[in-house]
């Protein structure tokens, strides 16, 4: 069956938390240390969609196969048209495009919206999965914060991606 990519709704939080928590427990991308519950995880879902913000469902099979969202990147006015985009894709289902799916479609409600630029906040300079898969979005690496989270009994960097969407910068908001 094929992967559809889809608005997210809070019937999905389960299956979003398990990609989630997988990340959380095993890998790098996260600098959280403890998985959320499915409350959480409905919750952050709500937080997303109530500020106007997209947040993307993948399903293959009847399943969350990855998902996406966008949210705001800092609390002042200014940020107002800079969003934060994270995405996560189920670890058996990666390297099927899923992944580039998601972020391209999420670009373009983006920039739907009217959102300006996109920053992508990734865990682990080693992410290379991540890094290339902005990189062939259109994403540039703006910036490497080095040893900024300690996980797995190491210290872990954080890589800042950034994309223009739209008119970008070339000309002011309206």
């Amino acid at each position: 069956m094929p992967t559809i990519i889809r608005d997210a709704n809070v019937q999905d939080a389960g299956g979003i938390r398990d990609i989630y928590s997988h990340y959380v427990l095993n890998g790098l991308s996260s600098f959280e240390l403890l998985p959320p519950d499915e409350d959480e995880m409905r919750r952050r879902i709500e937080r997303v969609k109530e500020r106007g913000h997209p947040f993307l469902a993948a399903e293959t099979d009847d399943e969350i196969s990855g998902y996406a969202y966008a949210s705001t990147y800092r609390q002042r006015e200014a940020y107002s048209h800079t969003l934060e985009n994270s995405i996560y894709v189920s670890p058996g289902c990666v390297r099927q495009g899923i992944g580039m799916r998601l972020l391209s479609d999420l670009v373009q409600v983006c920039n739907q919206l009217g959102v300006r630029q996109l920053i992508a906040v990734i865990g682990d300079s080693d992410n290379h999965a991540s890094i290339n898969l902005h990189a062939k979005c259109g994403f540039n690496q703006v910036g490497l914060l080095p040893s900024t989270g300690y996980k797995h009994g190491r210290w872990v960097d954080t890589v800042l991606l950034q994309r223009g969407i739209g008119e970008g910068d070339s000309k002011p908001p309206c």
